[in-house]
């Protein structure tokens, strides 16, 4: 639904602001009774001229010109949200809300500020426009003295803005209008790792993404989602960004950005500033990070791409020099970037204004949080849901699905990665399952890493307690053709192997979950079987 505000006030109360602010926020456009006389009465005519012949436009139309002028206009412009500025007298404003207020959204906006700041802004203003008229005489002019009592009418939005900037303005302005986020609906739907990361999130993430309208990823270049299809790895975007090619694509303010990888990554998925929002402060991951990590984390398996210390700079770095390593650079300290960035709390206001359906990407697993997983072996930042909408920005109560993703073997990075229960081989899951060892061994190697992977046996306490750290709505279960290979070539949930429809069944009760996502394989003639069993 279209918006119409009508604003009204002395010269210099906050008006342009107020336009200005709301065109960056909202993308509106502003129609100017400036212009508008002017396409009457020809331009490079001054302020007092202009006033003078509106006012015979007033008595001769009895103020309805403002309101003809403007219809055609209000038709023809392809912004949901439109500004008139400004009325100036009673017989307008009645104009415009008998013609507009029972077909759109139409609000009256009076704004005020004492005389004293309203001249010193007027002449900050006439110092760069060369407006040869003073304060003193505009003020003076009769109709411009009446804008005053247009503050009495009925449903008139009054705001005094010498105490407050513009953004405090439109929170007024706007609040409770179509184009800003009202009652909270729930949109949001949180796709998190259950167990060591590596579950499989990307692909799950890919397939489901023609679901959204926005796709938004956190965490950083430590790891790596793959998807089938269309194939890609993907280490800083949302996996879905190519499979969805409509969705908006945001990277959150705690996401750490390795920039050479996200220009990469940027190029290959073709993605412009209207698609792509990066938000100002995500950190930038610098080449001395990753060496310091190369120097000091090996011992807990870490990918060692500099997420940690990058963190801890941005954490250590608020003071006034650089003393943590290299001065901290965000995004919207990085020229290449200059395009893409935008605060991405005000993109993701605008996907809860209009309902748009939101798919929030984590990264890694449960178990590495760095709060809730076994200490040191963790990552640097938390992987649980909670932890995601933080780095995101989002309010809990946006959240409408928390998808738990969980496979029937957790793997942990090679090397000395941390504890995990009852470790086993490859050639172990292979005599059970009858997957070719080849395939197994070539399939767990670290997506970032390239290190060969730990696995272990399905551990059910985990399962159960990611399930009530992360609030887990519905569970996505992957590899399951490693509980036995003809599962691989099964397309519905009967297809599975009996034995196969029990482990999810048991799944299920101890995640308190249903499994309403199965995965049988990867690659693009692998089946992701939807709405399965769901206890």
């Amino acid at each position: 639904m279209k918006v119409l505000i009508v604003l009204s006030g002395p010269i210099a109360s906050g008006k342009s602001s107020l336009c200005e602010e709301a065109g960056r926020r909202l993308g509106a456009r502003t129609l100017r009774t400036r212009r508008l006389l002017e396409a009457h009465f020809g331009q490079n005519l001054s302020r007092s001229e202009l006033q003078a012949k509106g006012d015979g436009l007033d008595q001769s139309t009895g103020g309805a010109w403002v309101c003809d002028a403007l219809k055609d206009q209000v038709k023809q412009l392809d912004s949901d949200v439109i500004i008139l500025d400004s009325v100036r007298t009673l017989n307008q404003l009645e104009a415009l809300t008998n013609e507009f207020s029972n077909s759109l959204a139409f609000r009256h906006v009076h704004l005020q500020a004492p005389s004293f700041v309203r001249e010193r802004r007027y002449d900050e203003r006439r110092a760069r426009t060369f407006d040869e008229t003073s304060f003193e005489k505009a003020s003076a002019n009769q109709t411009e003295i009446d804008t005053a009592k247009l503050a009495a009418v009925s449903g008139a939005v009054v705001i005094r803005t010498e105490k407050i900037d513009a953004a405090g303005v439109f929170a007024q302005a706007f609040a409770g209008l179509p184009g800003m986020p009202g009652r909270v609906v729930p949109t949001v739907d949180v796709v998190v790792g259950a167990q060591y990361g590596s579950e499989g999130k990307g692909n799950i993430c890919g397939h489901l993404a023609k679901d959204y309208k926005v796709l938004m990823r956190v965490g950083g270049p430590n790891a790596g989602h793959l998807v089938a299809e269309p194939p890609y790895k993907y280490v800083q975007l949302p996996s879905g960004t190519q499979g969805n090619k409509d969705a908006r694509v945001l990277v959150g303010a705690g996401a750490t950005l390795w920039l050479p990888q996200l220009l990469k990554e940027i190029k290959d998925c073709k993605l412009d500033g209207d698609r792509l929002s990066i938000d100002p402060q995500a950190i930038i991951i610098e080449q001395r990070d990753r060496e310091m990590e190369e120097r000091s984390l090996e011992v807990i398996g870490s990918t060692k791409q500099g997420v940690g210390v990058a963190t801890a700079r941005k954490i250590l770095g608020r003071g006034s020099g650089s003393d943590y390593g290299a001065p901290v650079r965000l995004a919207r300290d990085v020229a290449e970037l200059k395009e893409f960035v935008r605060c991405t709390k005000r993109e993701l206001e605008k996907a809860y204004a209009t309902g748009d359906a939101i798919m929030l990407e984590g990264t890694q697993g449960t178990d590495l949080s760095i709060h809730h997983g076994p200490y040191p072996f963790v990552t640097s930042r938390d992987t649980t849901a909670s932890g995601c909408l933080a780095d995101a920005g989002i309010a809990p109560n946006r959240v409408r699905k928390v998808i738990m993703v969980t496979r029937t073997y957790p793997i942990r990075v090679g090397g000395t990665s941390g504890p995990m229960m009852n470790e086993i081989d490859a050639q172990t899951i292979a005599a059970r399952s009858g997957v070719a060892i080849e395939a197994i061994q070539k399939t767990e190697v670290g997506t970032v890493s390239g290190k060969s992977r730990r696995i272990g046996e399905f551990d059910w306490e985990q399962l159960r307690r990611a399930a009530v750290i992360n609030g887990a709505t519905d569970i996505a279960l992957t590899f399951v053709d490693y509980l036995d290979s003809n599962n691989a070539d099964a397309k519905t949930y009967g297809g599975l192997s009996d034995d196969t429809k029990r482990f999810i069944e048991r799944v299920a009760e101890v995640a308190n979950a249903p499994v309403t996502l199965i995965s049988v394989g990867f690659g693009k003639d692998k089946s992701l079987i939807e709405n399965s069993y769901t206890r």
